[in-house]
């Protein structure tokens, strides 16, 4: 007999987004161990939709990046750790939109690296999902070109209040979580995020259909989405920085600016996270992490630079990292996913 979990369906309206982490109140309120079941619109509110939409004609900064939530975990307290697995992450439409934006993005000059060279100009790019080749298909706007990438859905954003009563736009990743773009936010992966307001206050959104490393043009496939998850609190530990982990690996995102400044912050906060709960020394950690970490730069567009230290659990002790969680809501996951297939 297949366990019923009861999932609980959240869809905000428009007027229910969230555009900050922190600053604003909850949405709904959760307990541990719940399982819900989240709509996320694109990152620009679903008014993008044909080639012929441009981002400056129908997108009003600062409403990029609705959120859905925040919501509130009881239990959850400022010096906690809240554990946010991901379920099932997939999209919610049958299509995507990609577009470069004037002054934003890796390879044109924005308002902190000024030129006198023009914007680069506005394009826009709709992708189709092709669900039985789990692909998104590439045409190209200049030529007939096409060509198709893997479907691989992630959340480029997914965050908690920030401490110090601070209100951060949702553009911005930091050690609260937020615009990381992070490909390893993805269905399987438990993110654990530091609590530091009664609540934690997380929210979510920024679908991903598929991306290229670095969000290069500064936006990837956008969709929205429709996301099962559940939580956990870890209690009396904080993690400094987001923490991930899969069946396969732990990792760390670091977020700031410049490049190297995120990369440090992510590969320090491994090897600490490794040494102090594994009893290795911090020098013996240092080594392991440099010839095993396999890092990914998730952005080199946004407000702050993330990326992420990922290091093998194949190459470190068999310990129960974060006090067993992942396996746990794994479990959890797996019984949700059994009683849908069985429906």
């Amino acid at each position: 007999m297949i366990e019923t979990i009861e999932v609980r369906r959240i869809v905000p309206s428009e007027k229910q987004y969230a555009w900050t982490f922190g600053g604003a109140d909850p949405l709904a309120r959760i307990k541990p161990g719940e399982v819900i079941e989240v709509f996320t619109e694109d990152c620009f509110a679903g008014r993008i939709r044909s080639e012929r939409d441009l981002f400056s004609k129908v997108c009003e900064y600062p409403y990029v990046n609705p959120q859905t939530g925040p919501f509130y975990v009881e239990g959850a307290e400022p010096g906690d750790t809240l554990a946010i697995h991901l379920i099932d992450v997939q999209p919610a439409r049958d299509w995507a939109a990609s577009v470069t934006v004037p002054l934003f993005g890796a390879l044109t000059g924005t308002h902190y690296t000024q030129t006198l060279q023009d914007p680069l100009p506005e394009k826009t790019w709709i992708y189709r999902v092709d669900r039985a080749s789990d692909s998104v298909r590439f045409q190209a706007l200049d030529s007939d070109f096409r060509t198709s990438f893997p479907l691989e859905p992630f959340h480029g954003t997914i965050g908690v209040a920030p401490a110090a009563f601070e209100v951060r736009n949702v553009l911005v990743p930091e050690s609260f979580g937020g615009n990381m773009d992070t490909p390893e936010a993805k269905a399987g992966a438990t993110v654990y995020l530091g609590v530091n307001v009664p609540g934690a206050l997380f929210s979510l959104g920024d679908g991903h259909y598929t991306m290229g490393e670095g969000e290069t043009c500064g936006v990837a496939v956008e969709g929205a989405m429709n996301t099962v998850l559940t939580v956990e609190v870890v209690k009396g530990t904080f993690a400094e920085w987001p923490r991930l982990e899969s069946d396969e690996a732990i990792m760390v995102a670091g977020s700031y600016r410049p490049l190297e400044d995120a990369f440090r912050i992510a590969h320090t906060q491994i090897v600490q996270w490794i040494a102090k709960d594994t009893g290795l020394s911090v020098m013996d950690t240092y080594q392991l992490v440099s010839q095993a970490a396999r890092s990914r730069i998730a952005n080199v567009c946004d407000a702050n630079y993330t990326v992420v230290a990922k290091v093998p659990k194949r190459f470190l002790p068999e310990i129960p990292w974060m006090n067993g969680l992942h396996p746990a809501m794994r479990a959890r996951a797996a019984a949700v996913m059994a009683a849908r297939k069985s429906r």
